[in-house]
């Protein structure tokens, strides 16, 4: 994490040497002759090195349209500058996970000693940067004690990797009774194929494979558009790679439909059905990585899983021992997004 000296907000005096591995000056200025790793900010917020290439931005963040801003710019530029308001970590963590291995660094500027360590580890990774006024060396003396300990923490070995997410069986290990609560159907606009289902779960690093009501019935006509995907509770994933609680989602969303082979295809919502049903938890293990995941059902008999072999049993017919498919993954989510942090639901 680089510590950055901020010399473009006016210093009131003669610059003195500081142990900065950045010096942000203001467009114009002369470069102290105590450094070379400078850039200069200019006033409508472009970032520009010493040959005037322009290579980020400073944005401030304190409201939603600010936040938005910096996503945009997500990819585009290598430094982004960020300046907080009343909230600071919610707004640094969104944009912190949607930075994260998009080769946008991000900068975080800090007033108070309080903000140095929310910023430095903002879920767990933290940002590359912190922006330092040229006057406190209480804030500076406090930056880089936090700046030895976050590079001791990643030197451990500790640092997060995201691992690929794929289909994989798992082992049915509790079946229990779930209680009453609020059940979702997501309604799609397309007919969803036998085999096709939503991934859904209690974690969103643990998503049960859940069928379609595609199949014929004596009792009740099919509902091939139709997936009754369990407690409102649940995550589910969209066809973006994010996840959304059933609760959050709308018509007009955009969800992955998933088969037994891995293959995914995107299918928009209609509707949302929900109504007070009888539930089933389903606990179920990944015995290579020991991930435990568990995803709430209705107790009724058109609720289908999808086996490794393509069989589609309904949830009250499946017994512990059985196996099951699902979407394991190591890593944590922050709002939805995959974020290099970890993160335990149980």
């Amino acid at each position: 994490m680089e510590l950055w000296l901020d010399a473009a907000s006016g210093n009131g005096g003669i610059l003195q040497p500081h142990p900065a591995d950045c010096v942000l000056l203001a467009a114009g200025d002369d470069i102290p002759d105590w450094t070379d790793s400078v850039l200069f900010a200019c006033n409508d917020g472009r970032i520009l090195d010493t040959s005037t290439n322009p290579v980020g931005v400073h944005l401030d963040i304190s409201d939603a349209e600010g936040q938005d801003t910096a996503r945009s710019m997500i990819g585009l530029v290598s430094w982004i500058v960020l300046t907080t308001g009343d909230w600071q970590m919610i707004p640094l963590e969104n944009i912190v996970a949607a930075a994260q291995g998009t080769g946008t660094n991000l900068v975080a500027r800090i007033d108070t000693l309080q903000a140095i360590r929310g910023a430095a580890f903002a879920l767990e990774t933290g940002v590359d940067g912190l922006l330092l006024p040229a006057d406190n060396a209480e804030i500076w003396a406090d930056a880089q004690m936090i700046a030895a300990e976050r590079l001791a923490i990643q030197s451990d070995g500790n640092e997060i990797a995201i691992d690929d997410s794929s289909i994989v069986p798992v082992e049915i290990i509790a079946i229990e009774d779930g209680g009453i609560g609020d059940r979702v159907c997501v309604d799609l606009t397309s007919i969803l194929e036998v085999g096709e289902g939503l991934l859904i779960g209690s974690s969103a690093n643990a998503l049960a494979l859940v069928h379609g009501e595609t199949l014929e019935s004596e009792f009740v006509p099919p509902r091939p558009f139709r997936v009754n995907a369990g407690a409102i509770h649940s995550y589910v994933l969209m066809d973006d790679d994010s996840t959304k609680y059933l609760s959050e989602l709308k018509a007009g969303d955009s969800v992955s439909i998933c088969n037994s082979s891995g293959i995914v295809r995107s299918a928009v919502i209609g509707r949302m059905k929900i109504e007070s049903r009888p539930f089933l938890l389903v606990r179920f293990n990944h015995p290579e990585s020991g991930i435990v995941g568990q995803t709430f059902l209705q107790q009724a008999e058109t609720v289908r899983l999808i086996s490794p072999l393509g069989e589609m049993p309904s949830v009250t017919s499946i017994t512990v021992g059985d196996l099951l498919l699902a979407r394991i993954g190591a890593s944590a989510r922050h709002i939805g997004q995959t974020v290099l942090s970890v993160a335990e639901e149980r």
